[in-house]
């Protein structure tokens, strides 16, 4: 398995490299993946935004998450990963220009379960421009601090998998 740090880098200079810039919507993560992006050097020619959603009221007005989702289904539901990931990579936008990928991270670190979900669901999307998404559901075992570490890298791991699938 790479390295957190070393897919990190990866993920910055292939996008460097090809004109393409990201954009971060976190929740149970917390900030870790937009900060293992940020900790290469030259990500900012990369990263455009990382967002802390943490309540649920901040998916729904700040990152445009269907309330009506949010009210029947909870914070921790796939689609509200999807949802997450298209809002940040609007939400960054230069003038008209959004962001090339945008990430959505939501789940259950711990200690209770939360929305019906069992601590260590997770779901990551990102999303692409003209709507294309790949969302995908994890379950990790641990504490608090080994989910969110483990959701930290597989996010970074999709957001890899993404980029090399991604057609510019």
């Amino acid at each position: 398995m790479t390295s957190t740090p070393k897919l990190a880098k990866r993920i910055v200079r292939d996008a460097r490299r090809r004109g393409l810039t990201i954009a971060i919507a976190e929740s149970l993560t917390g900030g870790k993946v937009a900060s293992a992006l940020i900790g290469v050097p030259r990500a900012s020619t990369v990263v455009r935004l990382g967002v802390v959603a943490y309540a649920t009221e901040m998916k729904r007005r700040v990152l445009n998450v269907d309330g009506e989702l949010l009210d029947k289904q909870g914070s921790v539901h796939p689609k509200v990963a999807k949802q997450m990931a298209r809002g940040v990579r609007k939400l960054a936008a230069i003038g008209r220009d959004s962001a090339t990928i945008g990430v959505g991270t939501t789940g259950v670190a711990g200690p209770d379960v939360q929305d019906g979900h069992e601590v260590g669901t997770v779901f990551i999307s990102v999303a692409f421009k003209g709507e294309a998404t790949i969302t995908r559901d994890y379950r990790f075992e641990g504490n608090r601090r080994s989910i969110r570490d483990a959701a930290t890298h597989a996010a970074l791991e999709l957001i890899d998998e993404a980029l090399s699938e991604y057609k510019d």
